[in-house]
């Protein structure tokens, strides 16, 4: 009777991997970062994360308010001031983004263009 590798009984948690996936999503976890150091308007994201369109930064605020990670806030007044704010569940994100900015400041190198 032959045995089966231990490798083969390994897989990766199905949470675990939705997890990755939406906030692994190109500019998420940008937008996350700037809304956990307080941009709350669209135009404070937006200047908080260089090189992020409009169109995408629609895009995923749609995304994570759909997933419960930010609410979407009216104001009614003259001109309309909508502001977007991260839900208990987005804050609980906040060491998530902290371990992995800690990881990037060691370990990852920007090209001399791309200085930030």
């Amino acid at each position: 009777m032959a045995t089966v590798p231990q490798t083969e009984h390994l897989s990766v948690c199905p949470k675990f991997h939705c997890a990755v996936e939406l906030v692994g999503r190109r500019w998420t976890g940008a937008i996350l970062s700037a809304m956990l150091m307080g941009a709350t308007r669209f135009t404070d994201i937006i200047h908080a994360v260089p090189g992020l369109s409009d169109r995408l930064l629609s895009e995923r605020l749609k995304e994570l308010e759909s997933t419960g990670i930010v609410t979407r806030m009216v104001h009614p007044e003259t001109p309309v001031r909508i502001e977007y704010r991260l839900t208990e569940k987005g804050h609980e994100l906040n060491n998530v983004i902290s371990a992995l900015s800690s990881w990037a400041d060691a370990w990852i190198e920007v090209p001399c263009g791309d200085q930030v």
